[in-house]
């Protein structure tokens, strides 16, 4: 049973919602967040990354860097960029992307929920990246960055969005990536309930995008506790402010491998053994992946349309290993080929800490890996996206995937809505 709550959003105020939405703190590195955040002092960046108010060098952890940001905070809400809505109140959060639209509800999450496995998750966390957010999630008393999750689709929810989203919306602008973001308020005690109750009767959610956000507003739950002994359970900190979208909305993209160099191999030499693991054929730039199984290669100036054997051609019994049926992490694309050709080929054991490789998502599209390849003389891999079935076939076995395996896009926004929790 999953406890999906409705709750005082902190929104922008409707003429500042453009400005303040910004892309989440972690698609930054630390050049390009202050670049993006001086364009515009309103940006919520600044609040989410809050060391680019500081002179270059100063150290991102630090204290007064956490401070600044709950100080920024308090100075936009006294100010008015910031409302708190006098209601309890779920939200829907519609994104459109190229003509293609997602529509979630913006609501919180129970900690005991994500505790007790009811919101499943699929990747690892890093404890360093953990402990930043933590902070900022502490000092502030506010979670600023929602969580993406996921639900198989419920026809009872879809019906209330669907009427909601016929209304006026409370913000509606199309950012500078092209994408439109609308949101809208539901406060009918009819609808409020008919939601509550559809996902109290889901018992699994799943973390699409977001595992060090959520971990850290657990761990920031925790702490609050803690400090309360008496606390019911019912105060703001044992929820988590989320976005939660209907499994057959989602999009995922292509999350690419750079390979720096060639281990050492001659160009021949890599071809022939990539061959003995899949079928290629020299292709064109555009002829991208179709199906499960299929990705394309490029080095040397030179695309391969591939496909992984499935025959037992390559290695007798370990071929068909590797397209087992029993492990859903084994199954995946990424999967493959970090076992059939990483490790082996490349000696990649461990894609999270080698530095000999990179992962470029999708969006960034093919002429972004034929850049970064021919800069290192290396090699690059595009795959065919892994889907959100399998992202729930891993997280229901209790699974882990290997390390950027799902890109999602659009990209949620944050400081549309805010969660307080306080101290």
């Amino acid at each position: 049973m999953a406890v999906i709550k409705p709750f005082h959003a902190i929104m922008p105020a409707q003429e500042y919602s453009s400005r303040v939405a910004a892309l989440p703190y972690d698609v930054y590195d630390r050049e390009e967040a202050r670049a993006a955040a001086l364009k515009d002092p309103l940006s919520f960046l600044n609040i989410d990354r809050p060391e680019t108010q500081f002179e270059e060098g100063h150290d991102m952890y630090a204290p007064d860097v956490y401070l600044k940001a709950a100080d920024m905070l308090q100075k936009q809400e006294r100010e008015g960029v910031f409302v708190e809505d006098p209601a309890a109140c779920y939200y829907v959060y519609r994104l459109t992307m190229n003509g293609r639209g997602q529509t979630g509800i913006v609501a919180c999450a129970s900690i005991d929920d994500y505790r007790n496995e009811v919101i499943r998750k699929h990747e690892n966390t890093r404890e360093d990246k953990l402990q930043d957010r933590i902070r900022h999630v502490d000092v502030t008393g506010m979670q600023t960055g929602p969580i993406f999750l996921a639900y198989r689709h419920n026809d009872d929810i879809a019906q209330v969005t669907e009427r909601v989203c016929a209304g006026q919306p409370m913000f509606d602008f199309v950012s500078e990536d092209g994408i439109g973001h609308q949101g809208w308020r539901i406060d009918d005690a009819a609808d409020l309930e008919t939601i509550r109750a559809a996902f109290e009767t889901m018992d699994r959610i799943y973390i699409a995008d977001g595992h060090h956000r959520a971990e850290s507003a657990v761990r920031a739950g925790l702490m609050r506790r803690d400090r309360h002994p008496s606390c019911t359970g019912e105060e703001e900190f044992n929820f988590f402010l989320s976005v939660l979208f209907p499994d057959d909305e989602l999009m995922i993209m292509d999350y690419n491998r750079v390979v720096h160099d060639l281990a050492g191999m001659e160009l021949e030499d890599l071809l022939a053994r990539l061959r003995q693991v899949c079928t290629m054929r020299a292709c064109a730039i555009t002829d991208e992946p179709a199906k499960k199984g299929e990705f394309q290669i490029y080095v040397n100036g030179q695309w391969y349309l591939a496909q992984f054997r499935t025959d037992g051609e390559a290695h007798g019994e370990a071929a068909a290993a590797a397209t087992g049926e029993a492990d859903p992490v084994a199954t995946l694309d990424v999967s493959v080929l970090q076992n059939r050709i990483l490790a082996p080929m490349f000696g990649i054991e461990d894609p999270k800490t080698d530095e000999r490789i990179e992962f470029v998502g999708g969006i960034r599209g093919s002429e972004e890996l034929e850049k970064r390849a021919d800069k290192w003389g290396g090699i690059a891999f595009r795959m065919y996206p892994t889907s959100i079935g399998e992202l729930m076939e891993v997280a229901d076995a209790g699974a882990l995937m290997p390390p950027k395996s799902t890109w999602f896009e659009p990209k949620l926004r944050s400081g549309l809505f805010l969660h307080r929790i306080g101290q």
